[in-house]
Order: C-alpha cells, then structure tokens, then sequence
C-alpha cells in the first residue's frame, strides 16, 4: 500500500482495522509495516512521492462489527455512495475500501476480499484464476470472483467491472510467489526487477510483485 507520507498514521489505522500490528518505521525511508501472526496477513507500507489522484483501483473489503467503529479510528464515509449491503470509507489518506458489518465474533484477521475494478472482469478472472490453477465464479452477476486461492488470506479476489481503464500506478498491489517466466508466457509484462522480487503488469496492466519460491 502507497504512502507520500511518513506512513506511521496510515499503517495503524489499517492494522486496527484489520486485526494486525504495526511495526515502526526504523529509517527515513521506512515507512513501517502492518503484520499479522500467519504470513500474508499483512500490509507492506511503501513510500511513494506522489500523493493519491484518482480513485483506488484495487481496494480492500473488511468485516467489522460497526461502521462506527472504522469511523472512531479515522475512516471517514465517502462522499455518493450508498443503498449497498456495505458501506465505502476513506482511510486516513483517503484511501477507498468497504466495510461489511457482522453480527458475533469476528475473525481475528478482518481482511474479507481484495477487489479489482476492471474494463473486463470476466477476461480478468479467467487470467488470474488461470495463473492459480482455479475456476473463476460468476453466478450471473456483474462481477466475477476467484475464491479459497491457497495461502492468500482473503476469501476471495472480486474483479468489479467499470467503464474508465487505469490511468495511473495502483496505490494497492499484492505479492505472489511463482516463477517470472511463467508470468510472462502468460501475458504478465515485466515493469522492474528489484534484489529479491520483480515487478509485472497483468493483461490491464495491474502492477503485481512475484517472489521466488520459497
């Protein structure tokens, strides 16, 4: 997740949202981490010098036992949404993501979905459930989602059709292990290569980091 800032307000406001912790930074460049106790149940706070421009294209879903709650960390409610079964907040940097109210316990981890928007989610889905070795799932509604994908710790990956294509980097991106080369026989296209991960664009141009095997 991308911050301009120092990344200290936004990386506790999302490890209380999600159940997590959150790690210091310990250097200027150090933005600290959100962290939970199983691997993937996580944050990676990076600093970035732009501030966010346009709406999130990739945003997070999250179970909570009030709206109210979210709202007393810092979430505020964003501006010409509403008549959904769930209710779209702004992080502390404005951030969009989705807030689904429970009844009972709630998980100890409430990160519930990892929502792309997509100009075309059925070729989205099919791409990435391909790249997981999945079905993709339709039920005959507008979006399509990609459910129970080993190690990831989200339900599911939702691609939510809409009508603009990507204009600027993604704020949010997630890592996977898997093999480069694969990824672009695929269709993946290489952005950089860093010391222990690269970076690729799916078919939409999503950015995605993919770590060796462990």
């Amino acid at each position: 997740m991308d911050t301009a800032r120092s990344g200290t307000e936004l990386g506790r406001f999302w490890a209380a949202v999600t159940g997590c912790s959150y790690t210091e930074p310990r250097s200027a460049d150090d933005a600290g981490n959100v962290v939970g106790p199983v691997e993937g149940m996580g944050i990676a706070i990076c600093r970035v010098p732009e501030e966010k421009t346009v709406k999130h294209r990739v945003h997070l879903d999250v179970h909570t036992d009030s709206v109210d709650s979210l709202l007393a960390l810092g979430a505020r409610r964003a501006p010409g949404y509403g008549g959904d079964p769930w209710t779209v907040l702004l992080d502390p940097e404005g951030g969009e993501f989705c807030a689904f109210v429970r009844d009972g316990v709630l998980p100890a981890y409430r990160g519930y979905e990892l929502v792309l928007d997509c100009q075309d989610a059925q070729t989205q889905a099919r791409w990435w459930a391909e790249v997981f070795g999945l079905r993709p799932e339709n039920d005959g509604k507008a979006y399509w989602s990609i459910g129970k994908v080993p190690g990831m710790p989200f339900e599911s990956l939702v691609f939510d059709p809409v009508p603009e294509p990507k204009r600027v980097k993604n704020r949010v991106h997630w890592d996977v292990y898997g093999d480069v080369d694969d990824f672009v026989a695929s269709g993946a296209t290489v952005l950089a290569q860093q010391a222990r991960w690269t970076v690729l664009a799916d078919p939409e141009g999503n950015e995605f980091c993919v770590f060796p095997q462990a």
